[in-house]
């Protein structure tokens, strides 16, 4: 710390020294922060903002408590199933929200089918999506970004991860033009004009995207000149039209000839199993979905939570309810009273405390034998959304922190472990951070290091001294 000596690093932090925490001077005004450091080997405070109780976005690090309670409630050898059956003249897909299902995976599923004696489709082939019900976005997703991958619908019939790659070039006369591969079924037109960064900052004139249910999607607005396209990635907006259309492909690809229609829902009659698809089985699944930071696999997670929890339908409600029931009679940390809309932390009505996110740390690093999530977890300047984070790329920071990290507008948060200089965590902390609003000042050239970035990279050296003042057993 810059106002405390390494001889004071291992007691229990005073009121004013918390309160005058330095670093925190480096944050806007207006900004609120909860911060809290706690030894593992005993319950004793090294930092805190004595807010420790006070609700705060806790946006991806709610990460850490949907992987815990999946891992409580699923079991390792879970995996999502994928089922394709017949029912009299029908054909049943029933699809199980499975978030890494591929168009290949479900073309090698009807060719398994198909190897099981069905050469024609005499009826209706029906899309089963039973297995979820409710709402695809949960209560408080922002309309402006359901158009990107990362907000894309988590739904029970979910597709090449209901996310689609595009690009947008800049041509000459001011024009665009928008590029979707062929094999995607949807349509993406743009009306955005090409224009210099001088006209840009002029007109405050950005990029825009309209998105409609039938998955359209046109761009607006401006595109500053570039030599290279630039990336797109759209959030499927209806996963069961896209879905329908993938699979007229594929029929054809495969020479399956459907009499009736492809139709969402499922047929009165039970079906016959045919084949099957298994996902990966959970451990991997998680750390695609901490280390990626991956919001579909964790939506849909939660839903299956709720799902074989409650024994009924998957939804985004009955799945926060399971969550902190199973977090509860596991770990005895209550969240009863503590605001849950999704398992991602998308949703801006998300709140939690830095006191229970701690809770649920500790509890995790006392059964991590059992539970192997601590190396699922991205480690700071080295893998996962952590690698490239400029307040963890340098010594002693890089390699040092392992930890979850959570942004959304206004939030910048952190929450895990402080290791030694053998790797092993020492210390547990959660950083939250909200309100925080940068005034954009011009740079006139010279570089600079935004505010969070200060702040972040002497904490992390803080959290770091701590865990390295630790004796060894």
């Amino acid at each position: 710390m810059k106002t405390l000596c390494i001889a004071t690093l291992l007691s229990a932090c005073t009121t004013f020294s918390c309160l005058a925490y330095s670093p925190l001077e480096s944050l806007p005004k207006g900004h609120r922060a909860g911060l809290l450091v706690e030894r593992l080997d005993k319950p004793q405070v090294l930092l805190t903002t004595n807010n420790n109780t006070q609700y705060f976005p806790p946006a991806s690090t709610l990460k850490i408590v949907t992987a815990l309670a999946a891992k409580l409630e699923l079991g390792d050898n879970f995996r999502f199933t994928t089922t394709i059956g017949k029912a009299d003249k029908d054909v049943v897909i029933r699809f199980s929200g499975d978030p890494t299902l591929t168009t290949a995976d479900l073309k090698q599923l009807l060719l398994s089918a198909q190897q099981q004696g069905l050469k024609k489709i005499e009826g209706d082939l029906w899309l089963d999506n039973s297995a979820f019900t409710g709402y695809d976005r949960a209560v408080g997703w922002p309309w402006d970004i359901l158009g990107v991958c990362y907000s894309a619908p988590a739904s029970a019939i979910t597709l090449d991860e209901n996310c689609v790659q595009a690009s947008i070039y800049t041509e000459a006369n001011q024009k665009t033009r928008v590029y979707v591969p062929e094999h995607f079924p949807i349509y993406a037109s743009t009306s955005a004009i090409s224009v210099t960064k001088t006209e840009q900052e002029a007109t405050q004139c950005d990029l825009g995207l309209i998105s409609s249910p039938d998955n359209h999607y046109q761009l607006q607005g401006c595109l500053v000149e570039r030599s290279k396209p630039l990336p797109l990635k759209f959030a499927v907006q209806n996963p069961e039209l896209y879905t329908q259309r993938m699979l007229h492909t594929l029929l054809t690809q495969l020479n399956l000839e459907i009499e009736g229609n492809i139709r969402v829902g499922k047929p009165k009659l039970d079906n016959q199993i045919l084949a099957e698809h298994h996902s990966v089985s959970l451990l991997p699944m998680l750390d695609e979905m901490l280390k990626r930071s991956d919001n579909l696999i964790a939506d849909n997670l939660t839903k299956t939570i709720g799902s074989q929890f409650f024994i009924q339908p998957g939804s985004f409600s009955n799945g926060t309810k399971a969550i902190k029931q199973i977090i509860f009679a596991h770990t005895g940390v209550d969240l009863s009273d503590t605001p849950l809309a999704d398992g991602s932390g998308l949703s801006r009505n998300n709140r939690f405390s830095s006191e229970d996110m701690a809770k649920i740390l500790r509890y995790i690093w006392q059964n991590d034998e059992q539970l192997n999530l601590i190396a699922l977890l991205p480690k700071s300047g080295e893998s996962g959304t952590l690698k490239y984070r400029r307040s963890m790329r340098k010594s002693p920071v890089k390699g040092a922190i392992i930890g979850k990290s959570g942004s959304l507008y206004g939030s910048y948060n952190m929450a895990g472990f402080g290791t030694d200089a053998s790797g092993e965590p020492k210390t547990l902390f959660v950083q939250f951070i909200t309100d925080y609003h940068q005034a954009k000042e011009k740079s006139e050239g010279k570089p600079t290091v935004a505010p969070i970035t200060q702040f972040e990279t002497l904490f992390y050296k803080d959290v770091i001294s701590f865990s390295q003042a630790i004796p060894k057993k």
